[in-house]
């Protein structure tokens, strides 16, 4: 079965990091945003089943994006992962929002791993 992950960082290099670590994790079907309203927009078409979501980005933080995402009917059920270099105020934001999970920058390649492993169960 596949699942779709979506990947959203205005850093190309994070999206580069994530979308790598998890290529070789079977069913998987990755796609990459790099801001709020392109997630929003990819969200609608492909109903992920995890998201990764920076908080700092253009155009529409990962905040608000989560709460959009929270809205559409093929992202309620999606598991929220809030990627993060910010403080407590941004989390407890976050998780009013709809978040599930936070991964603190700068993250190993092993800890997203431990992490999508948990949420695969």
């Amino acid at each position: 079965m596949s699942r779709s992950v979506l990947i959203v960082d205005d850093d190309p290099f994070i999206r580069k990091l994530i979308s790598t670590t998890l290529a070789d994790v079977a069913g998987f079907e990755l796609h990459e945003a790099g801001d709020g309203e392109q997630a929003v927009q990819i969200a609608e078409e492909i109903s992920p089943t995890i998201v990764f979501l920076d908080i700092e980005m253009p155009r529409l933080n990962g905040v608000d994006a989560c709460r959009r995402l929270r809205e559409m009917p093929g992202c309620s059920q999606a598991r929220i992962v809030m990627l993060t270099a910010a403080g407590h105020d941004h989390e407890r934001r976050a998780r009013d929002a709809g978040a599930n999970l936070f991964l603190t920058k700068p993250f190993s390649p092993l800890d997203l791993l431990k992490l999508v492993h948990e949420l695969g169960e």
